[in-house]
């Protein structure tokens, strides 16, 4: 039991009108959150916590680990008392380091005794005011989307506001009454049914001319444009303050990310494999990138050091752009690259089926921008020393990744299959 035999050590000073904080959850003592029960069972035993009393820190957590019944707790108590009779007394030394209360397992016993269960009564606890039946269907009409009227449900806090139920009630009405889960939206690229039926056709064709063992051979090549001004991310760009700090009292530095109307930018390409990747290639500004311009980068830069990764054997992977499927680009590929997928074999408007595209350019964007960029040449040197310490590993698992997802592309039809994941 509790000793009542008080230390002048003190702990924490203990506000006078604890009673009133009792109301609104708990207190601080000994550095640790003493929950509602606890304070009730010290209140019941007629201390008083005053500041000139207070228990030292090994009796206030002595206080915090007792009178916590967990499930595990619950069912060792109730297979001992049915099955081999024990008391109070008997649980409590058996059990000498669970810090069971004599009161608090007599009142599990004699629960158990009467109903055979350690379970809440159906129907005990306070009256529901705010989760009833008319409620719930208020929240459930408005969270989720209508038939005949896709994408109008309403956020939580749109909720609160129209049916002044409070964010916490409708968030249980939501998780626990209506068993749904959030989930976040991704963007993607709008498809046709005529591009559903190319990637359809093209990915049965992809899957079987280039099996497991070929895949390593592939390079997989890609542009991206990279801007001085980092892209804002609203949902994961946030500022953490002293709590009670009000927003206005913050740096107009701190709380507000300024951008250019007009933020220069650069244009890299790469391409990548299971053997390795080739450097940066960056595009000089300005530049109308045509036919004759991208076929002096294959010459000159994209070819070559694919070459001296991994020989005369390769295939060389591009997308549909304009400068890409024109035909003097299609015949110096066939002179030069031992194998090339061609654009009637690789599917428009398929960033989902390129490793470059859906793992690697995200991977390096969200290192680029962990600094702050000052100018074009600054970006161009983070983008290389990046780049440079980038892991093979993860581009092997993308790569790794391409026939699942031509599969996946076949199973929905040419459809989208990013969600499935």
């Amino acid at each position: 039991m509790l000793n009542e035999d008080y230390s002048q050590e003190k702990c924490q000073i203990l506000p006078r009108n604890i009673h009133k904080q009792l109301r609104y959850g708990a207190l601080k003592c000994a550095g640790e959150k003493v929950k509602f029960p606890v304070l009730r069972y010290v209140r019941k035993r007629k201390l008083k916590m005053t500041p000139s009393r207070c228990y030292d820190t090994s009796e206030c957590k002595q206080i915090l680990t007792k009178m916590a019944f967990t499930d595990e707790d619950k069912t060792l108590i109730k297979v001992l008392r049915q099955e081999k009779g024990y008391g109070a007394r008997r649980l409590i030394a058996e059990f000498p380091n669970k810090r069971w209360t004599l009161s608090g397992v007599s009142k599990l016993i004699k629960k158990i005794d009467a109903t055979g269960t350690t379970d809440r009564k159906k129907g005990s606890g306070g009256r529901r005011t705010v989760r009833t039946d008319v409620n719930i269907e208020a929240v459930e009409n408005l969270i989720l989307s209508q038939e005949s009227e896709p994408g109008t449900h309403r956020t939580i806090r749109e909720i609160t506001r129209e049916t002044n139920i409070s964010k916490s009630a409708v968030y249980n009405i939501v998780s626990r009454y209506l068993k749904l889960k959030c989930f976040k939206k991704h963007r993607a690229q709008e498809l046709s049914d005529k591009n559903k039926l190319t990637r359809l056709v093209c990915a049965k064709q992809l899957l079987k001319r280039y099996p497991e063992h070929a895949v390593d051979f592939i390079w997989f090549t890609d542009e991206k444009v990279f801007s001085v001004a980092s892209p804002v991310n609203t949902q994961n760009d946030r500022v953490y303050a002293a709590y009670g700090t009000k927003k206005k009292q913050l740096p107009a530095a701190r709380l507000l990310r300024t951008r250019s109307t007009f933020s220069k930018s650069v244009m890299v390409s790469v391409g990548v494999s299971f053997l390795g990747t080739t450097p940066l290639i960056f595009i000089e500004p300005g530049v109308k990138i045509n036919g004759a311009y991208y076929r002096g980068i294959l010459r000159q830069q994209l070819l070559p050091a694919i070459r001296s990764v991994s020989g005369n054997f390769f295939t060389f992977q591009q997308d549909n752009a304009p400068s890409h499927r024109a035909h003097e680009t299609i015949r110096l590929l066939t002179e030069e690259a031992p194998d090339f997928i061609s654009p009637a074999l690789w599917p428009a408007n398929s960033p989902d089926l390129n490793p470059v595209d859906y793992k690697i350019w995200g991977v390096l964007q969200e290192r680029v921008y962990r600094r702050k960029i000052r100018d074009v040449d600054h970006l161009k040197e983070i983008l290389t020393e990046e780049w440079n310490k980038f892991d093979q590993s993860i581009i092997s698992e993308a790569v790794r990744q391409w026939r699942p997802r031509l599969r996946a592309c076949i199973r929905e039809r040419g459809g989208h299959f990013e969600h499935t994941f």
